[in-house]
């Protein structure tokens, strides 16, 4: 059986989740902090670091930027993006089996003011605690991330592609849910 196969037998009572779907929803709900990539003015690859946050109704990544920065201005002129979530030194013998997900994703700029700058607050600032004087600020927008690819690498022979079906599916909480 190859390891994107393998799967863990579920402990009595509890709902199966296979092996690497719990270790994907593991890493993006443990590190806070993913490389992003964007297109410059010239086409040219363009990465940065964002803090990002992830909406349990919709699975969107939610990230807060600033109009001074030039990501921002990349996302408005070209909305897709790349996003890379990587584990942390230690996690692996090599860095070149560190747990990761590339995720391949449609930029939208939330309206400010109104209900879902207030919706995106609320879920970011629960992650984000240290950023609620950044939310303050005029020049600041929440920018919602639409998955569309996701490319999970667990290690040596352990790399799958994930439809975006199954990242909503793995990422959507139910109101009410735990």
């Amino acid at each position: 059986m190859s390891p994107e196969m393998t799967s863990e037998p579920p402990t009595a009572g509890a709902q199966h989740e296979p092996r690497l779907d719990r270790l994907l929803r593991e890493l993006v709900e443990r590190r806070p902090i993913a490389a992003l990539a964007c297109l410059d003015e010239q086409g040219a690859p363009a990465v940065s670091m964002v803090s990002y946050a992830i909406d349990p109704a919709t699975a969107d990544l939610l990230i807060h930027v600033s109009a001074l920065a030039a990501h921002t201005r990349q996302m408005a002129a070209d909305g897709r993006v790349g996003l890379m979530v990587l584990g942390a030194d230690g996690e692996a013998e090599s860095p070149q089996a560190l747990p990761r997900v590339s995720l391949g994703a449609q930029a939208s700029f939330v309206e400010p003011g109104g209900e879902e700058t207030a919706h995106c607050q609320r879920i970011y600032l629960a992650r984000h605690p240290q950023a609620e004087r950044m939310t303050q600020l005029p020049d600041f927008r929440f920018v919602r991330l639409q998955v569309q690819s996701v490319r999970q690498v667990q290690g040596f022979g352990a790399a799958r592609s994930v439809e975006a079906v199954r990242w909503r599916e793995l990422f959507t909480r139910l109101p009410g849910a735990s």
